[in-house]
């Protein structure tokens, strides 16, 4: 009796074990990765990707659009403006919600 509580006790034991070191593998797998060089083309995406970024900065919005791509955005914001009205549609709508005002009614 005994002996067998004491299987039964080690196997789960060795089943929560082996789960904890399966974690520990795998999360040390990734923080390895991360401490690895980059290969070449991973590389060379993250640089193009930072480029990008600090173009978009200087420049205040997209990178080489183009003044076709500026008479797009103007003709779209333009249709829009007659679809949904007035306003400035390059920024998010401030919403404004009231409380709701309510009667008593005698019974």
């Amino acid at each position: 009796m005994i002996l067998r509580q004491i299987l039964r006790f080690s196997s789960l034991f060795h089943s929560a074990v082996s789960v904890h070191l399966r974690r520990n593998i795998g999360l040390s797998a990734i923080v390895f990765n991360k401490t690895k060089e980059l290969d070449p083309v991973q590389k060379l995406f993250l640089e193009k990707i930072r480029e990008y970024n600090t173009k978009s900065k200087q420049a205040g919005g997209p990178v080489d659009a183009g003044p076709d791509f500026q008479k797009d955005m103007n003709e779209s914001l333009a249709r829009l403006q007659r679809v949904y009205g007035e306003g400035d549609l390059t920024k998010f709508p401030e919403f404004k919600f009231e409380e709701p005002k309510f009667e008593e009614t005698p019974k």
